[in-house]
């Protein structure tokens, strides 16, 4: 929908703010308002990262103390190339701490790993910011721009300026666009903002 896409992960709409917020995009669909952060938080955002292999290898961590990278690929059956990746996008976010010793026979190094639940909750944070940046920057979009639209579900809304420049005749269909409330939209997408914000102690 061009400009008035949002370009979150939609995983991460999902696992931080409880709902696949792609769905607002359509016209025609605003879902019901959820928000929740419980026991299962860190299989949640393991899905930002890889979902399903890296909720295997975040369940794996959450049973020992450390592991090496070798053993987590044994337990999941997931190839040791694509464990290696989850692990460093969450060491990247602090939510794994790293150790490294070497192998006394080969001389290799051996990487143990293990997880960090102490730095969940500054990481859940920066996401919820980024999350309600992005919703206020589409919010005000909403706000601020009038859109027509054909009816077609295939099709997408346009903003007033194109519909002039199309002589109000939908871009993918032909047919004619009348004028679309989107006032449920913005009342669902000022209701996300709020329940962040509030959870930001904004």
């Amino acid at each position: 929908m061009g400009s008035e896409q949002t370009d979150l992960n939609p995983f991460l709409h999902y696992y931080i703010i409880g709902e696949d917020l792609t769905t607002i995009s359509e016209p025609n669909k605003v879902s019901s308002l959820t928000y929740f952060v419980d026991e299962r938080t860190l299989t949640k955002l393991a899905g930002v990262f890889g979902e399903e292999d890296a909720i295997k290898v975040i369940n794996v961590l959450r049973g020992v103390e450390e592991i090496t990278d070798d053993e987590i690929a044994n337990k999941t059956g997931i190839r040791l190339n694509s464990v290696r990746k989850i692990l460093y996008k969450l060491y990247d976010h602090s939510l794994v701490a790293l150790r490294r010793s070497r192998d006394e026979n080969t001389g290799w190094f051996i990487f143990h790993w293990r997880l960090q639940p102490d730095q969940l909750e500054g990481f859940i944070l920066n996401q919820k910011r980024r999350v309600a940046e992005k919703l206020q920057t589409r919010l005000d979009y909403e706000k601020n721009h009038d859109f027509y639209y054909c009816g077609t579900p295939k099709c997408e809304r346009i903003p007033f300026e194109q519909a002039v420049e199309l002589v109000f005749k939908c871009p993918t269909c032909g047919k004619p666009v009348m004028h679309f409330d989107n006032t449920d939209m913005i009342k669902a997408l000022e209701q996300k903002v709020e329940k962040l914000r509030k959870e930001l102690g904004e």
